[in-house]
């Protein structure tokens, strides 16, 4: 019985840190790689975090590098905007079925910007998660791979789009670029969908959307960051008057059965980086921190000594009870202290809720067959399951950055050894 040879290309299906340490590590070792990428972008949530912790430095410093492995790999084939449809097949012979999206600007683009110019359409911006618009014509952020700009469909078939075309010198604007489905014969997939914060909406006694005060953990790192809607400047959205007293509030929808019943493992310390950012602007600055348990792993915990260390950042035992708004739209913070047992209502200038995590592949419906999922929705193999189906990162659970990569090698190594395996059974029936 001949079956074929198998197939040895690895596919990975999202971009952000996970995705693309798993596709480096697997190119790096011989074997052809795909990289999908839903958003016009690679990067993920992490391209769009202000600093590390617990050092502090900006996201380029990962990213960056792995970016250049990227261009020197020619193992690689990146292609944004694009899902997984369906998938079928046994490990060495997957089917894959692909959908991109029409970004209408093809390989030509230099990033020049022209295009932009052109028009004055403004779109919300969604890597600053809507807190402010971008032109109709943009690049996704500063440090965006591919530096392809993307043209917006809310101006396609109106003259701003003709505008944008005439713009482009180089020929790149393609207003005719439409959907596309194609299919892909693949080894082993690498599920490295990631996550997306909890919805605050849901968590109606903290008035999230009541106040623009009140806003989540991903949104303070944008408002922190120096290419954010505030260009770093940590400001309430109301006003645009400095926020000097802030309320981070943690577990924000997080170990409540009523909503997601687990720790998110980094929320404290991302928590904790907030305040620092407060911090640095602010020498008159004071930010309470409002706990369950503080949770601060291996390592980090001396991150935790020395933000616990500074006089003007409070650690307050207590899970508010509600979120009210004032008259003039200022958010209090309303509850009891766990210790002193004291009933409080405080007012801030910015309350910021740590979300949890929750597995962006919990409403991927469209993409079946991505292997066992826990009780939560994260992709976590069992023995048993389909050996050709792996999860890297967030997609199999919550991790920090450091152990979303550590997550993807092993995933690399996973997809290699089940390519490998139907390799030699393929070759063994030929």
């Amino acid at each position: 019985m001949n079956q074929g040879p198998a197939s040895q290309t690895i596919l990975v299906v999202g971009g952000g840190i996970a995705g693309i340490t798993a596709a480096v590590e697997a190119a790096e070792t011989g074997y052809e790689v795909i990289l999908l990428e839903q958003s016009p972008a690679l990067g993920g949530r992490v391209s769009a975090f202000s600093r590390y912790f617990p050092k502090l430095c900006h996201p380029t410093c990962g990213l960056e590098i792995n970016y250049q492995r990227i261009r020197k790999n020619p193992r690689i084939k990146v292609i944004t905007m694009a899902k997984v449809e369906s998938l079928s097949g046994q490990a060495g012979d997957y089917t894959v079925l692909v959908k991109t999206k029409p970004r209408y600007v093809n390989e030509k683009c230099t990033a020049c910007g022209d295009c932009a110019k052109a028009t004055d359409v403004r779109v919300s911006n969604s890597f600053n998660y809507g807190m402010d618009k971008v032109s109709a014509a943009y690049l996704p952020h500063e440090h965006a791979y591919p530096q392809k700009f993307v043209i917006a469909p809310e101006v396609i078939d109106t003259p701003d789009a003709d505008n944008i075309k005439a713009a482009c010198k180089y020929g790149a604007v393609d207003l005719d670029d439409t959907e596309s489905v194609f299919e892909l014969k693949i080894g082993a997939v690498i599920w490295a969908t990631g996550w997306k914060p909890y919805d605050a909406t849901k968590i109606t006694p903290y008035s999230y959307g009541a106040s623009p005060d009140i806003i989540n953990n991903l949104e303070m790192e944008r408002l922190a960051a120096h290419d954010g809607p505030t260009g770093g400047k940590i400001l309430r959205p109301s006003n645009g008057e400095p926020a000097k007293r802030v309320a981070l509030i943690q577990c924000a929808g997080s170990r409540d059965t009523n909503h997601l019943p687990y720790c998110s493992r980094i929320c404290c310390l991302g928590s904790m980086k907030h305040a620092v950012y407060v911090r640095e602007q602010y020498t008159d600055a004071v930010v309470d921190i409002y706990y369950i348990d503080i949770r601060a792993h291996d390592r980090l915990e001396a991150f935790y000594r020395r933000v616990s260390a500074d006089p003007q950042v409070n650690f307050i035992k207590s899970k508010p009870g509600h979120v009210e708004i004032e008259e003039d739209g200022t958010p209090v913070v309303c509850g009891e202290d766990t210790i002193s047992r004291e009933v409080y209502a405080r007012s801030y200038d910015l309350v910021v809720l740590a979300l949890g995590m929750e597995p962006s592949a919990l409403t991927d419906t469209d993409a079946p067959h991505m292997g066992s999922r826990d009780d939560y929705g994260f992709i976590v193999p069992l023995p048993g399951d389909e050996p050709g189906l792996s999860s890297a990162g967030v997609a199999g659970g919550p991790l920090d950055v450091s152990m979303s990569v550590q997550s993807a090698t092993a995933a690399a190594l996973s997809a290699i050894q089940a390519v490998r395996k139907a390799t030699a059974q393929s070759g063994a029936l030929e």
